[in-house]
């Protein structure tokens, strides 16, 4: 399940993924909050605070991250993961090295530090 974190400045938008998530309802959240964004900015500045183990993205719903992150290509700006799970970072920091932007996770004990990085200007 994932759910629309509101409590962000106009210039970053969040999801929290918690339970179980589908591909579908990954791409039909994400892909309306990143168009939002990008009418609004210059650069999508993104917070996915997961705390559902990674086995809880049903069949390619992690996968779908990889085509929203490719069909955004030059629209990133900053993108912080907040999660305790080790095994989700290296997949995830494929991120880091493909597309343009600044990735940077934090353990779910540093949301508000999460929070303040995604915001920076």
């Amino acid at each position: 399940m994932l759910q629309l974190i509101s409590d962000l400045p106009p210039h970053v938008a969040g999801l929290h993924a918690f339970a179980e998530v589908t591909e579908t309802e990954y791409e039909e959240a994400l892909i309306p909050i990143m168009d939002e964004l990008l009418q609004r900015n210059r650069k999508i500045n993104f917070v996915l605070i997961l705390e559902t183990d990674i086995k809880n993205f049903v069949d390619g719903a992690w996968c779908g991250n990889t085509k929203i992150g490719f069909k955004y290509f030059f629209d990133w700006g900053r993108v912080a993961l907040v999660t305790d799970q080790k095994g989700i970072l290296g997949y995830s920091d494929l991120f880091k090295y493909i597309i343009p932007g600044k990735f940077r996770y934090f353990p779910l004990d540093q949301l508000d530090t999460a929070i303040r990085w995604i915001s920076a200007k």
